[in-house]
């Protein structure tokens, strides 16, 4: 390119200060392919009774010496119960397997389960794995997370009442305090719900 614009330069010079500037080369981007539609929203494709469409989403933040905390929520998408609230320092397709596995067991197998295409919900294993169980995946258009609603509504409630108000000390202290705030957030809101009358 420089010759081409009339400078003499050697490859070799050229090459020094381009090591020196720190350029590189743009490496190439792999498209990424989107799933998901509005069709999917939860106001299109609406719960008509407990445990047919489950939400669930992750949500971020620290413990009081900066290490990340993510947390894992379910929610039923009908009763607004929280199903799971799974904390860990990372969680992987086969955390989220393991977790629906033992919900499954204990209530039962959903019609649907709603959420946005972020990598750890459209991984080949969850896909696969919620096809053999005959759960059908609603993604919801990339972009959009007030088409998982229910799913944003409790994280918003989430972080004002319990991640905002409380410092984790370590991981530990983390699922302690989690599994009481949960405890806490199906025994007042969930049976506000017609089904506890």
């Amino acid at each position: 390119m420089l010759g081409t614009e009339g400078w003499r330069a050697r490859s070799a010079r050229v090459f020094r200060l381009w090591r020196r500037e720190g350029l590189k080369v743009p490496q190439k981007k792999r498209k990424r392919r989107r799933l998901g539609t509005s069709a999917n929203g939860c106001d299109r494709r609406r719960a008509e009774h407990k445990d047919h469409v489950w939400c669930w989403d992750f949500v971020f933040d620290r413990t009081a010496s900066g290490s990340t905390l993510k947390w894992l929520s379910i929610v039923d998408e009908y009763t607004r119960e929280c199903l799971a609230l799974k904390v860990d320092r990372s969680i992987t397709s086969e955390d989220v397997i393991d977790t629906l596995a033992e919900l499954f067991a204990m209530r039962g197998v959903p019609r649907h389960i709603r959420s946005d295409n972020g990598p750890e919900f459209i991984a080949a294993a969850i896909r696969r794995w919620l096809g053999q169980v005959d759960v059908e995946a609603l993604y919801i258009e990339p972009g959009s997370p007030w088409e998982n609603g229910y799913a944003e509504s409790f994280h918003s409630r989430l972080r004002d009442e319990f991640l905002a108000l409380d410092i984790f000390d370590n991981l530990h202290a983390a699922r302690t305090l989690t599994a009481i705030w949960k405890e806490d957030y199906n025994r007042v809101s969930y049976c506000h719900t017609s089904l506890c009358a």
